[in-house]
């Protein structure tokens, strides 16, 4: 009897060693996995996810989603994955630069608090840029972002999971950066071949199918009898508005074209064939409406026009420096005279107030002081800080300095 209990606990003992004496750990192993995985399952369970859509205006790609069937995958997928969405954001705006009002608001709402995950249909959709890439990583490196669920993209928040979402980042980058530069490209060679790669001016139209820019048969002719009521004199920059006005061109809120833009038709030398784009001037290959003769004619009306203007006897300030912003015509000033019986003496009083020649428009006067204020606002919103202004000096004499030489 001893010596078959021996023989049987000699037996058991080099099964331990056999097996590395891990028959215990595996035992204690697989308690602890178990008691992890319930664990993992209660806080994912308990997890909230905001979700996410988004697709740009500009994107010409069909393969990507509407904001729609985004929405509908989206919860499909949460249905099987047994997420719980608290909310549903959706934005119509290009992620290629930072700013993005709704997805800064997504943000806002994870370092609150209010869910801990976010859901989207692809990294791209969340950010095409550094900026907002390198926020959602900081958000899971701090722990209040943790989580986040894509249909077409693995994503796990440990270090191998977060450095291939910025590898995926990094491509939604690198795809919008080369196509931009394809773009430009594209842009450089329709100039060259003397195309202007932009929408059509007045009296043309966009041939699509082609790329090309032909002549619009019925608008060409109202704009070419507006050149040359123009050039005949007589007509000023509101009367020619208003004619264009009468024969269908408008602005965008069906309001006769403001002068600023006339000014720009008036004076856009495409009508004689010639590109402006881009700082440089290139020879165009589009049919033409307007003789040469007739856009000089033009152009030397437009220098009387503006060399006689303003009729500036009282010598205001502001006179024929502004238009209205609301209706685009032309801001008048007049000057009063007032006489005060009770202390004998006259005050003089300057108003400015819109012309009101190019329709209603509901701009009441003001004072030159206040308009003094509106302007001394906008220029100092623009101007140089005075802190940079010994740079420039010294900038200055340093540039004299090798001009010498």
């Amino acid at each position: 009897l001893y010596s078959g209990a021996s023989r049987r606990l000699k037996r058991t003992k080099n099964e331990e060693h056999k097996n590395f004496g891990f028959s215990l750990k595996k035992n204690r192993e697989l308690k602890f996995t178990k008691k992890n995985f319930s664990s993992k399952r209660r806080n994912k369970k308990n997890m909230k996810y905001i979700a996410y859509c988004r697709k740009s205006t500009d994107e010409k790609d069909r393969q990507i989603l509407s904001i729609e069937a985004q929405v509908a995958e989206l919860k499909e997928f949460a249905t099987r994955e047994n997420l719980e969405i608290v909310a549903v954001i959706d934005e119509a705006k290009t992620a290629k630069i930072p700013g993005r009002e709704k997805f800064e608001l997504v943000l806002k709402k994870i370092d609150k608090g209010e869910a801990q995950g976010i859901l989207s249909w692809h990294p791209d959709r969340l950010a095409r840029n550094s900026i907002d890439g390198g926020k959602l990583i900081y958000l899971l490196d701090t722990g209040k972002l943790q989580d986040l669920k894509f249909p077409t993209f693995w994503f796990e928040n440990t270090p191998q999971g977060k450095f291939m979402l910025s590898i995926a980042f990094g491509q939604s980058k690198y795809y919008v950066d080369n196509l931009s530069e394809n773009v430009k490209r594209g842009l450089r060679q329709k100039l060259r071949n003397g195309v202007l790669p932009a929408k059509a001016p007045w009296g043309y139209k966009n041939n699509e199918e082609l790329g090309t820019i032909e002549i619009d048969e019925v608008k060409s002719k109202i704009l070419k009898k507006a050149f040359e009521l123009f050039a005949d004199g007589g007509k000023s920059f509101t009367d020619i508005s208003l004619f264009l006005y009468k024969n269908g061109f408008t602005d965008k809120n069906g309001k006769p074209v403001k002068i600023d833009r006339l000014k720009n038709a008036l004076s856009n030398k495409f009508y004689i064939g010639i590109i402006y784009y881009g700082g440089e001037y290139y020879e165009g290959v589009h049919k033409l409406f307007i003789t040469k003769e007739l856009f000089d004619r033009v152009q030397k009306q437009f220098k009387l026009i503006e060399r006689g203007r303003p009729n500036n006897k009282h010598k205001l300030s502001f006179m024929g420096m502004i238009n209205c912003g609301e209706c685009g015509a032309y801001i008048t000033g007049e000057k009063k005279i007032k006489f005060y019986k009770g202390t004998n003496r006259e005050a003089t009083y300057i108003y400015y107030s819109c012309t009101k020649k190019l329709g209603k428009c509901s701009q009441m006067p003001i004072p030159e002081e206040d308009l003094a204020m509106q302007l001394t606002k906008i220029i100092s919103d623009v101007v140089l800080p005075e802190k940079w202004a010994s740079d420039w000096y010294r900038w200055l004499e340093r540039d004299e300095v090798i001009e010498k030489q």
